[in-house]
C-alpha cells in the first residue's frame, strides 16, 4: 500500500511571501498540517525569523522555498534558510556551492529539476532528463527534489507519475495543486510530499483558510 503525501502549508501567493503570513499561522497552528513553510520574498528578514520561530515552537516542521536561478542568488536563500533556522531548503538551481554549504550546515536540502523561468516559475524539459539531473544530484548527497509539476509546460500529470516512480528519494510536488482532481493524482502517485499556498487564498478547497488545510490532510489521508 502507498504512502499518502504530506501537505506543506505555503503562506504564500504568485510565489511570494504574504503580508499577513504570521497572522495566518496563528489562527490554524492548531490544523493538521505538520509542514509550514513560505518563500524569500515578501518579508523582510526578522519577521521571517520570528515566524520560522513560532512554527518550530508549534512543532511544526518548517521550509523555505527560495525561487531564484543564479549561484548568488542561491547561495543567498541557502544562508537565509540556515539563518531563519528552518529544517528544509527547497528550490534554488542546484550548485555544488549551495549543497556544499548545506551539507557543512547539516541543513536539508532539495533543489529544482529542469529548465525554470519567472516568478511565478514555469518548468521545461523532459521527464528523462530530469531524472537524470535528479540521480546527479542525489549522488552528490541532496536530500530531495523539488518537483514544479503542475507548472510544467507539457503534460504535468505524466511527468509527476514518471519522475516519482523514478527517483528513489523524497519528492516535493510544488505549485499549483490546486483542485482535487490534482490530489486524486497525487494520491496515486504517492510522492513524499506536496506544497499548497495560491490555492488555499484563493478558497480552491473551501471558505476558511484553516478548513481548507484540514480538508486537504484529510483528502490525501496525512494525518
Amino acid at each position: 500500500m502507498r504512502r499518502r503525501p504530506e501537505l506543506i502549508v505555503m503562506l504564500t501567493h504568485n510565489d511570494r511571501t504574504v503580508e499577513n503570513a504570521a497572522e495566518i499561522f496563528e489562527q490554524c497552528r492548531d490544523s493538521k498540517a505538520k509542514y509550514w513553510g513560505f518563500k524569500e520574498e515578501g518579508l523582510p528578514p526578522d519577521q521571517m525569523k520570528k515566524l520560522f520561530g513560532r512554527m518550530k515552537e508549534c512543532g511544526k516542521t518548517t521550509v523555505l522555498e527560495v525561487v531564484a536561478y543564479t549561484e548568488k542568488e542561491c547561495l543567498r536563500g541557502a544562508r537565509m534558510a540556515l539563518e531563519c533556522g528552518c529544517d528544509i531548503l527547497m528550490g534554488t538551481m542546484f550548485f555544488d556551492s549551495v549543497n556544499d554549504f548545506c551539507r557543512e550546515n547539516k541543513l536539508k536540502y532539495m533543489p529544482f529539476v529542469g529548465r525554470i523561468t519567472g516568478r511565478p516559475s514555469v518548468l521545461d524539459g523532459t521527464a528523462a532528463d530530469m531524472l537524470e539531473e535528479a540521480r546527479m544530484y542525489l549522488k552528490k548527497g541532496v536530500d530531495g527534489i523539488d518537483l514544479l509539476g503542475y507548472r510544467y509546460t507539457g503534460d504535468a500529470a505524466a511527468l509527476i507519475r514518471d519522475f516519482v516512480d523514478g527517483t528513489d528519494a523524497p519528492v516535493c510536488v510544488a505549485g499549483s495543486v490546486n483542485s482535487f482532481e490534482r490530489l486524486d493524482e497525487l494520491n496515486a502517485v504517492a510522492p513524499w510530499a506536496f506544497t499548497i499556498g495560491g490555492a488555499f487564498f484563493e478558497n480552491k478547497f473551501g471558505k476558511e483558510f484553516c478548513e481548507q488545510i484540514d480538508k486537504v490532510c484529510e483528502y490525501t489521508g496525512a494525518l
